[in-house]
């Protein structure tokens, strides 16, 4: 099956590729737009595969990095297309799609994983030491970018200076480079579960081959999802606007829309057992997603020269800290239930509720 690719995967990257290209002669009409958005989600559903066909080529626990570092490359590229083309008005927007990315996958997705795998096998477990490296890690990094700016003296209000955002993208990347060598080389077996029940886990792995297209069409599927939500983007900035939203609901979607390949794919391990699989994606996703996207940032900003916001509100910090609290907590045992998956879903809800009636 891995050596097979089915046809959509082929077809919707293509067809993404192809919309992008053609996007200055399309009308500006409801049905182009639902039309693009569909293909959009194609596109997604296409990169998960393909990320997926090269995860299981090159083995666990490396596999997991692939589909992370995907998706931050497409959040980070959508995040700067839209704030250096934005101005003044779009300079907390990394602020609150970084917010979103961690509330997302700490609550969102580890909520729906475990709700999953709770139902179906009652209880699940996992390997506690990669657990707590993960949360060790993604703690200080998020308290460092999103709450300690607001403690700042050399900028008013939340934002970074120049050698501040250039120290705070230097720790973070360190943060995260560390982490990715523990994660696969030095202490690689904390990441690892013997005994899985998942048969595809011990499916053949793809051949070279067919793992090289799945690199070129993931690589196709990435420009094309990245290039469909820069085009989007106007739309879904409007129709926030129309609703009465805050801006920071623009941040939600964003994060939502980058999210959601690992989503997918780590829900689908939790069904099948494989627990630890899914906190190494969504895990990794919420590591990646600040130890990779604040470092772009920063070089860019220090680069323009602009102090970039960063700091979280009082809201938003308490949301944040009762998350990693919880999810702590959640992980603290080695193994879950249905219990914790929807106190994150809980908390999951909040978040959404007050993004949009804050």
């Amino acid at each position: 099956m891995l050596n097979r690719l089915p046809h959509w995967t082929v077809v919707l990257p293509l067809a993404g590729c192809a919309t992008l290209l053609l996007s200055p002669w399309l009308p500006v009409a409801a049905p182009m737009v639902l039309l693009v958005a569909l293909i959009l989600a194609g596109t997604v559903f296409a990169a998960v595969h393909h990320a997926e066909v090269v995860a299981h080529r090159v083995g666990e626990p490396l596999g997991t990095l692939v589909l992370a570092l995907a998706v931050t490359v497409i959040e980070v590229a959508l995040i700067i297309s839209m704030m250096v083309g934005g101005g003044p008005d779009k300079a907390a927007l990394a602020r609150d799609t970084v917010f979103s990315a961690i509330m997302i996958v700490c609550n969102g997705i580890v909520g729906i994983c475990l709700l999953l795998g709770g139902l179906r096998h009652h209880v699940q477990g996992f390997q506690l030491q990669g657990a707590n490296a993960a949360l060790g890690v993604l703690i200080p990094l998020a308290v460092l970018t999103l709450v300690l700016p607001n403690f700042m003296s050399s900028e008013a209000g939340p934002a970074l200076g120049a050698s501040q955002l250039a120290f705070t993208g230097l720790v973070s990347l360190t943060f995260y480079g560390v982490f990715v060598f523990v994660q696969t080389i030095r202490h690689r077996d904390y990441f690892l579960v013997p005994g899985s029940h998942d048969e595809d886990e011990h499916a053949p792995p793809p051949g070279n081959r067919a793992a090289a297209v799945s690199a070129l069409l993931l690589l196709l599927a990435l420009v094309a999802v990245v290039g469909l939500a820069k085009l989007l983007s106007p739309t879904i900035e409007r129709a926030v606007a129309a609703a009465g939203a805050p801006a920071a609901v623009v941040g939600v979607i964003i994060a939502a829309l980058v999210l959601m390949p690992e989503g997918l794919a780590a829900a689908r391990a939790a069904r099948a057992d494989r627990l630890q699989t899914s906190l190494n994606l969504a895990l990794g996703s919420a590591l990646a997603s600040i130890g990779l996207t604040i470092p772009a940032l920063a070089a860019i900003y220090v680069t323009l020269g602009q102090p970039l916001v960063l700091g979280l509100g009082t809201r938003d910090i308490v949301l944040l800290v009762l998350t990693l609290f919880v999810s702590t907590m959640t992980l603290a045992t080695g193994r879950t239930t249905v219990l914790q998956g929807m106190v994150h879903l809980l908390l999951f809800a909040v978040f959404l509720f007050l993004s949009v009636v804050p």
